[in-house]
């Protein structure tokens, strides 16, 4: 799925509530992707498909962190949260001084 179109986003109850819990709701995690984020693979956590992390601000200005895999269907390919939450501040230091060009 190398360089694929991004159609869409994948919910289901398990990827709700795991992001709710966490004060994040689909909403927020949907418009962080209409915005510039940083996307790094997450290598670490799952051996059977490719997990990503994306950084980036919320529309209130806030940092957060959504952790997602690609998934296809069909011809389409969704976007599927498997949790989010807000940064903390040493985090988000970190990412600012390494992202000194990513605008709000």
């Amino acid at each position: 799925m190398r360089h694929a179109q991004v159609s869409g986003f994948q919910w289901d109850e398990g990827n709700q509530e795991k992001c709710r819990k966490h004060g994040i709701s689909e909403d927020i995690i949907e418009d962080l992707f209409t915005r510039p984020v940083m996307i790094v693979p997450d290598d670490g956590h799952s051996g059977e498909e490719t997990r990503f992390k994306a950084i980036g601000k919320s529309r209130d200005h806030r940092h957060v962190f959504v952790v997602f895999t690609l998934r296809k269907d069909d011809e389409t390919v969704l976007i599927r949260p498997i949790s989010a939450r807000y940064m903390h501040q040493k985090e988000i230091t970190a990412y600012e001084k390494e992202n000194p060009d990513i605008q709000e």
